[in-house]
């Protein structure tokens, strides 16, 4: 469900910015799985901001396959909550 409301977020315009953030073991599914991966290509294509959380990627040492496919790895505390001070919109799954 996610993959799909990101995607159609972006070519329907539904939201000006589109960030998509990777975090726990969906970064290690996604460091294996590639259907996902083509799903995440697809979301870089449309200008969508991809990232994963660093402490989790790095928990399952997948860092470097995550940036291999174009996501941007960092820590992620610090930006969530500046973005939910912003009163970004967040979906969760």
């Amino acid at each position: 469900m996610a993959f799909m409301y990101v995607i159609n977020a972006k070519i329907r315009n539904w939201w000006e910015d589109v960030t998509f953030i990777v975090w726990g073991p969906s970064a290690k599914l996604l460091s294996q799985d590639v259907q996902l991966q083509d799903h995440i290509k697809k979301m870089l294509e449309l200008g969508v901001e991809v990232v994963a959380c660093r402490a989790c990627a790095d928990g399952y040492k997948v860092s470097e396959k995550l940036e291999g496919l174009g996501i941007e790895v960092k820590y992620m505390g610090e930006p969530l909550t500046e973005l939910l001070k912003e009163d970004w919109k967040v979906i969760t799954i």
